[in-house]
């Protein structure tokens, strides 16, 4: 889809409104000023001073009133994880899965497949949508509340009272995670019917025949058109919008887990997360570990003996 690109001022936007004003829409995207339709291209104001104008007239459209910013198609370079990859796999259609919590040794894990239209790129761009690490869990929180009933995804989320019982009977992690994503793209996939993605991306965590190896036992496997990349939230933005929302699910219980345990949690597996577990064994007990932490961790051990150290 042809798109242009302007920036304006608020003055210059609220003239475009008045211009606009029997062709605007009731139903505005999030964090817009205004949208409008007329024939051959959809106008849509944003409150950071940009202007999209989409469809087949959109230069013309654009070209009324000036200052163009430049194209808002994707850049076609490509990344040397994108290597293998369509070349124009970032402006497609896609169902992206991504995963949280895989890393930290309390909370769960949270496994998300969400699927982003090319028509929706660039609104999820303009409310910010990037890879989660490099935002802050104040910011996921703000832009996930916005994209959740917008972007059709699948949320499973594996408490680590499941999760302790499959790894001690004998489940590897990277078998525990392409269940997950295998199950949420299915979910997805049914959501969408009878409309198919033009790609399904899943953020690599293992080579893809040891993926399809983990699921060999599975009845449905996801095969059609599915490609895989390391950091592949920075190839396209369903991967993004999948571990925005997977990183809001996982804060979210979170905190609840900080509630059930009387005092903040501490993210990640450092030498901070092995006090907070110590604190957690005084309080609740050892029996109380299961329903907080993923067992196998080296933590475990660790929160042990600093237990035995500084509370016996």
């Amino acid at each position: 889809m042809s798109q242009v690109v302007l920036l304006k001022k608020a003055n210059e936007i609220s003239e475009m409104k008045t211009y606009y004003s029997r062709h605007l829409n009731d139903k505005q995207p999030p964090g817009s000023i205004f949208a409008a339709k007329v024939p051959g291209c959809s106008i849509t104001a944003y409150k950071s001073g940009k202007v999209l104008f989409q469809g087949g007239g959109s230069e013309a459209e654009a070209k009324k009133w000036g200052n163009t910013a430049g194209s808002a198609q994707p850049s076609k370079k490509k990344s040397p994880a994108a290597a293998n990859l369509p070349e124009n796999i970032s402006s497609l259609s896609v169902i992206g899965s991504d995963e949280v919590g895989t890393g930290d040794y309390f909370g769960p894990i949270t496994v998300v497949a969400a699927y982003v239209k090319k028509e929706q790129i660039p609104l999820l761009k303009e409310l910010g949508v990037k890879d989660s690490k490099n935002l802050g869990d104040e910011k996921i929180i703000e832009i996930a509340k916005q994209i959740k009933d917008i972007v059709p995804h699948s949320l499973l989320t594996l408490h680590n009272e499941k999760y302790n019982k499959l790894q001690q009977s004998g489940m590897s992690q990277g078998k525990i995670k392409a269940l997950l994503h295998n199950q949420a793209i299915g979910h997805v996939l049914g959501k969408i019917a009878p409309e198919k993605p033009e790609a399904i991306l899943i953020d690599q965590f293992a080579k893809e025949e040891i993926y399809y190896n983990y699921l060999k036992n599975q009845q449905t496997i996801q095969r059609e058109r599915v490609f895989f990349s390391t950091k592949a939230e920075g190839i396209h933005l369903a991967v993004a919008s999948a571990s925005i929302l997977a990183r809001y699910a996982f804060v979210r219980h979170f905190e609840n887990l900080s509630k059930q345990a009387g005092f903040t949690l501490t993210k990640g597996a450092g030498s901070k997360v092995d006090e907070a577990a110590a604190r957690l064994i005084k309080e609740k007990g050892r029996e109380a570990l299961p329903a907080f932490v993923k067992l196998h961790f080296a933590n475990t051990e660790k929160a042990m003996k600093l237990y035995s150290r500084k509370y016996k």
